[in-house]
């Protein structure tokens, strides 16, 4: 069970692939948001549950419906991936029920160590991909993150996304947004980032957003430039996927765009502005080398939260310490892998 946000949702799917590969005699059952569907497509051997939030699944009643709705699913075991009170009372009623359970640890002790801004405990934690992992060994499914399998590149059925894609000899996406600002790479320095990029004609660049105010935005980014396209709003999320499958690389925030690209096979590269990889949110398979990270030495406070919801006064520039040229620089060099 993980029902939110999209990123750590993104973040289970890895995990679920090396569990159904390495134990192909297990049903799977995953309970999530109808939107995160497509996220587990084509995984074999896994089953995705509906959370209805809205009718069948709301309130405390609710939550006894969605146990009553598993438990006909005749299910052996139950991993919580969330944590959080719903998902609290659904593994307490399968625990009363004789049915074993276990629970991610998402070490907010730890955490909160690390972006306090007094006695700063800097140092790597463990991933959530490894906190996963401990949970299905605590449930008996010991898991080897270390050799990942992922998906071929998903076929292009949208005509014109096809001959672009068959066309382009390196595919750039680029994903300019996060939910909090203190997440969000100046837009002026994103845009020297494109226009750079852009200046190699071999490079097609697709931007990735949603939301009227972020494809206006995305359009600026693009401005007239034939090889840069604004993709916010085109296509269905499950056609993005695909066509994110077929990226030679992804720039991301520290957002769920990042995680998606990972959990897909796509090289990311990362930028990092309140938040910091070391909390255990680097996308999936992916090295610190490609994370590009505020300079502490400026602003010594970093990383300031877990999630970037923290505003911290003083600190509202300090992803300019982040150079274009260094992006680029950096996504030069994963091309050439």
């Amino acid at each position: 069970m993980r029902l939110s946000a999209m990123g750590d949702v993104a973040m289970t799917v890895p995990v679920l692939r090396a569990l159904v590969n390495q134990y192909p005699e297990l049903k799977i059952t995953v309970i999530s948001r109808p939107f995160f569907q497509p996220f587990f497509k084509d995984i074999p051997n896994l089953h995705f549950f509906a959370f209805d939030e809205k009718e069948r699944h709301k309130g405390v009643l609710g939550l006894w419906r969605l146990f009553q709705d598993l438990k006909r699913l005749q299910i052996d075991a139950f991993a919580d991936l969330h944590n959080v009170l719903r998902s609290k009372v659904v593994r307490s009623l399968f625990a009363l029920s004789g049915k074993k359970v276990s629970f991610v640890d998402k070490g907010r002790a730890e955490k909160k160590a690390l972006t306090r801004a007094e006695n700063k405990n800097f140092r790597p934690l463990t991933t959530m991909f490894e906190r996963h992992r401990l949970v299905f060994e605590s449930l008996g499914f010991p898991i080897d993150l270390s050799r990942p399998q992922f998906p071929l590149q998903a076929p292009i059925t949208q005509l014109e996304l096809a001959t672009i894609v068959a066309q382009s000899q390196k595919l750039i996406g680029i994903a300019p947004f996060a939910q909090y600002d203190s997440k969000v790479y100046p837009l002026d320095l994103m845009k020297e980032v494109i226009d750079t990029l852009a200046q190699n004609q071999e490079h097609t660049i697709l931007l990735f957003g949603g939301g009227q105010n972020e494809k206006e935005q995305l359009q600026n980014l693009a401005g007239d430039k034939n090889n840069v396209i604004n993709m916010a709003g085109k296509i269905p999320f499950q056609e993005e996927l695909d066509l994110i499958s077929n990226l030679d690389v992804m720039l991301s925030m520290d957002s769920g765009n990042a995680h998606i690209a990972a959990m897909l096979g796509v090289p990311v590269v990362t930028l990092w502005g309140a938040t910091h990889p070391y909390a255990g949110f680097l996308p999936f398979n992916q090295t610190l080398d490609n994370a590009l990270v505020s300079d502490r030495n400026q602003y010594p406070q970093l990383p300031t939260s877990v999630y970037g919801n923290k505003k911290v006064a003083g600190y509202e520039n300090a992803m300019r310490t982040i150079l274009p040229e260094q992006v680029v620089t950096r996504i030069a060099e994963v091309l050439k892998r």
